[in-house]
């Protein structure tokens, strides 16, 4: 049974959260400040947070990259709620390390239904390593060697090139890559895509040839360099 932790100031919706995950057979703990959630995550660590963004004593896009920069808690799946609706808002919360972002008002339904869609993507289990031409990337140490020098990648790039090379070959649209990688589908996805794709392809130097552009559907990465950019 997954344990989910809820940091939300508003005790209303505090309340019809834990209600609907316990309801859905899931453990919850509720925190309305982020002090209290820090005490908790080191005693216990969740399978899953879900975070508002305008907390009284700390905003959710620090609590996410704080997460994100510790060892023990990068890996635990991140679901931003928010009253925040503009694009940047939301895109502002993906790249700082969070998987999944639904706005308020929502529905119980939704939130359950990504919630479950949420656990299972973050629970798959992923080879410690994968190699496509002269690119290594290791899960386990949370690394990416192109050639044979190392490259620092933001959270956001990581996953998206773990993506393009769990999937080697394979023509992926900008929706697929939009909805795996970032969790979600909203309109700005494709400059969003564009601009990761592009600054990943310049971090990885003459290997950034290996990702290829199609035409019109998206991207795919190959162990063959490619000259179309």
């Amino acid at each position: 049974m997954a344990l989910i932790y809820i940091v939300e100031d508003d005790a209303s919706i505090r309340e019809i959260e834990t209600i609907a995950l316990k309801n859905s057979n899931y453990m919850v703990q509720a925190f309305e400040r982020a002090s209290v959630f820090y005490e908790k995550m080191e005693e216990l660590l969740p399978d899953l947070i879900l975070l508002d963004i305008m907390l009284p004593d700390e905003d959710g896009y620090r609590i996410v990259r704080r997460l994100r920069s510790n060892p023990k808690t990068r890996h635990i799946p991140v679901m931003m709620i928010t009253a925040k609706t503009t694009e940047m808002d939301m895109v502002k919360g993906l790249d700082d390390g969070a998987d999944d972002y639904i706005r308020k008002p929502f529905s119980v339904m939704e939130l359950l239904s990504r919630v479950r869609a949420l656990l299972r993507r973050t629970q798959e289990k992923e080879p410690e390593q994968l190699l496509v031409g002269k690119i290594l990337l290791d899960n386990e140490r949370h690394t990416v060697v192109a050639g044979e020098r190392s490259v620092e990648l933001t959270l956001k790039e990581y996953e998206l090139l773990r993506y393009l090379m769990r999937n080697e070959d394979i023509v992926l649209s900008r929706e697929s890559i939009m909805l795996s990688v970032w969790g979600v589908d909203f309109e700005g996805e494709s400059r969003t895509v564009d601009m990761h794709i592009k600054t990943l392809r310049q971090k990885l130097g003459e290997q950034g040839k290996q990702i290829r552009t199609v035409r019109g559907v998206g991207y795919a990465i190959g162990a063959e360099s490619s000259e179309e950019s």
